[in-house]
Order: C-alpha cells, then structure tokens, then sequence
C-alpha cells in the first residue's frame, strides 16, 4: 500500500483475478453507484472487473474511494470512478485519477477513454480527457464518451483509424 503523504489516505491496487480481494472496491461501488444511484448490482458489477486493475483509496483503513482500468484488446478504459458521499470535496477523487493515469501511462497505453456521467465532465477535463460523440443513456444515467491521448504518435492513429468516432468497444 502506498500512502499518501500530509493525508490519513492509503492507496492499493488490486487485481481483478484475485476477486475475493475486490470486496473493498465493491463496497464503495455499491454505496456510490447502487444505493446513490439507483443502478442495479448486475448493471454496476460486471465482467470486466475480473480483467481490471482497481485502486482502492482507504482512509483510516477503511475504504472510502475507488477505480478500474482495463484493456478491451483495442482501447484503454478507466470508469467506476467513485468516491464515499461523506468523503467528497476532499481531493480523493484527483488521487484516484491521478493513480489511474499513472497506471496507464506505466502500461504505455497510448490514449485512454472514459464513458463519464455528463455533470463530471468538467472534472475530467481537468486531467486533459475531452469529450466526444453525443451523449447517450448508460445505466438510466447521460453519459458521454470522452478521451485522454497521451501522445502525438497515438492521436495520429486513432484519427486515420477514425477510432474515435466509431465507439466499438
């Protein structure tokens, strides 16, 4: 575990195929995204987050924050962002973020996608995520598509492959 110096806040990853450790970012998702939000356990825990790389942010060694960021064979995806009601307005969001970022640009991915909820956008962009396509409904909730590319060489491929425009994956 990595702890983050001046806060109380601890960061670990866990690896999605050891799925007895994933309990801590399911508690944060289910308080966040089932009870908060209304979206079913089926829809919010799925498939993908045996293939995925979570951080989970822990203050006072209990969880209070977490993310995932996993590769589809084709892009690079980071989502399921989601911090404690209680613990918002504290910059753990940022760190989760940051951590996920960091994570990519240690896998050398060359861009990375988010599906956000359309009222984080402003977020997101801080980190330099832009939106594109329309916005659309994921989970009863507006969403829109937006990316991060990391590097010259990886924008000019995705633009000839017209990859951000077509949302295949």
């Amino acid at each position: 575990m990595e702890k983050k110096p001046g806060l109380a806040l601890k960061t670990k990853w866990i690896d999605g195929k050891n799925s007895d450790e994933l309990e801590d970012a399911f508690y944060v998702r289910r308080e966040v995204f089932i009870k908060e939000q209304n979206i079913s356990e089926a829809e919010e825990l799925d498939e993908a987050d045996l293939s995925s790389r979570h951080i989970v942010v822990y203050a006072s060694d209990r969880p209070v924050a977490t993310g995932r960021f996993f590769s589809n064979e084709k892009t690079w995806l980071i989502g399921r962002i989601s911090v404690l009601k209680e613990c918002r307005g504290k910059q753990i969001g940022k760190l989760v973020v940051e951590k996920l970022l960091e994570k990519a640009v240690e896998l050398e991915a060359g861009a990375v996608h988010i599906h956000a909820q359309t009222h984080a956008v402003s977020f997101y962009e801080k980190f330099g995520f832009v939106a594109y396509r329309e916005t659309f409904l994921e989970a009863n909730i507006e969403h829109i598509s937006m990316i991060k590319i990391f590097d010259a060489e990886t924008a000019r491929s995705l633009l000839s492959k017209r990859i951000v425009e077509q949302e295949d994956y």
